[in-house]
């Protein structure tokens, strides 16, 4: 345990582009409920969450898309309760047109239960939609890294 004891993750902040597509997608897509919203200074801001908690603030800051070579977020991760809801999701973003990594349901890495989908915001921000098991029999896209790490 470290000095200042257990840290749990509050919420993530994501800068965006356009908060009002951002919005939608995050919203509508992905189910997230905006729980307030805010301008400071003509820098547009929201809040969404799940069930009255705080999960993503967006901000309206960024100049440009995501962009994997600079220092910062990776991607982010969400856990679905079931690989059946991860493929719900994977077909409502496809309806929506939204780039994948991967083709499908791919596993983590070789021989792993746990698994889900890949794939990018309208900025181009790296998303996960995962489950700890019922990904047994889906493909791992490379057999000697982590699936997440190079997408």
């Amino acid at each position: 345990m470290s000095a200042i004891g257990t840290l749990n993750t509050a919420h993530i902040g994501i800068n965006v582009t356009d908060l009002d597509r951002s919005l939608r997608f995050y919203g509508d897509v992905l189910g997230f409920e905006a729980i307030g919203s805010g301008d400071a200074d003509g820098r547009r801001y929201a809040f969404l969450g799940q069930g009255g908690r705080l999960v993503l603030t967006l901000w309206q800051q960024a100049a440009g898309g995501y962009d994997a070579g600079l220092a910062g977020l990776h991607h982010l991760a969400f856990e679905a309760e079931s690989i059946e809801r991860v493929r719900e999701a994977e077909a409502a973003l496809r309806a929506e047109g939204v780039t994948f990594a991967y083709d499908g349901v791919v596993a983590h890495r070789e021989g792993a239960a746990s698994g889900g989908i890949f794939f990018h915001d309208p900025d181009g921000t790296r998303l996960e939609i995962s489950v700890p098991k019922g990904a047994e029999s889906a493909p791992a896209p490379n057999s000697s890294a982590p699936t997440c790490g190079f997408f």
